[in-house]
């Protein structure tokens, strides 16, 4: 299907600021980018650039003042997500180098803290995909989406505490404990059709099988 989104951002700064945009973005196995602008008012310099992880980023720097940002972009996405139960586990030895760095323990996935819970969690499940969707189920079940309970400092371990959270957090600890068991797992950050209301949303994807398989743990 062929869907359009957009956003409209207002900044106000004491002083001239930098700032990184990461507000377009990329084609991709399931989907395609038809059409992306980004206008500034007042107009400013935008140098554009690829960073380590794959996005699409514009650096600028924001006048003293007001700043109002308007990103719009039109795509080709699959009607569905693309799903495989009983996709496999890949060794590390095995995974492509781009996948490594997203085995990787962070500020807000404290993957080398939550391997017991993630043991737990999928029990006897075929190592890969299914032990992604347990992950996935068990957070939907277990983590209560509530708004305002959360800031940027919350991590993974913060919320399997409080078990509340919203998108980002389910991501968080969707992600490290992926991770913990050796899956490469990554956040995506973009619109979910017909959210209501509409805003930005976030899930996770993990590299199984031979490539990487979106899982949303705030949907049933």
């Amino acid at each position: 299907m062929r869907l359009s989104a957009g956003c409209e951002l207002l900044y106000e700064t004491a002083e001239s600021a930098p700032l990184i945009l990461m507000l377009q973005p990329r084609s991709g196995a399931a989907q395609q980018v038809i059409a992306a602008d980004c206008q500034l008012e007042p107009q400013v310099a935008i140098a554009n650039y690829t960073d380590s992880y794959g996005n699409l980023c514009q650096r600028l720097l924001a006048p003293e003042g007001q700043l109002r940002i308007t990103s719009t972009v039109t795509v080709d996405t699959a009607d569905e997500i693309d799903v495989q139960p009983g996709a496999a586990f890949v060794p590390v030895q095995d995974l492509p180098d781009y996948a490594l760095q997203f085995l990787l323990p962070s500020r807000y996935c404290q993957a080398d803290l939550l391997g017991d819970l993630a043991s737990q969690i999928v029990g006897d499940d075929e190592p890969g995909y299914d032990q992604v969707e347990a992950i996935r189920h068990w957070i939907h079940n277990h983590i209560e989406y509530r708004y305002d309970t959360s800031d940027a400092s919350t991590s993974a371990i913060d919320t399997e505490k409080t078990r509340v959270g919203v998108c980002r957090d389910f991501v968080h600890l969707g992600m490290a404990l992926c991770r913990s068991l050796t899956i490469p797992a990554r956040m995506v950050v973009g619109y979910l059709y017909q959210l209501d209301p509409m805003d930005l949303h976030a899930w996770f994807e993990a590299f199984v099988g031979d490539r990487w398989y979106t899982f949303d743990p705030t949907q049933p």
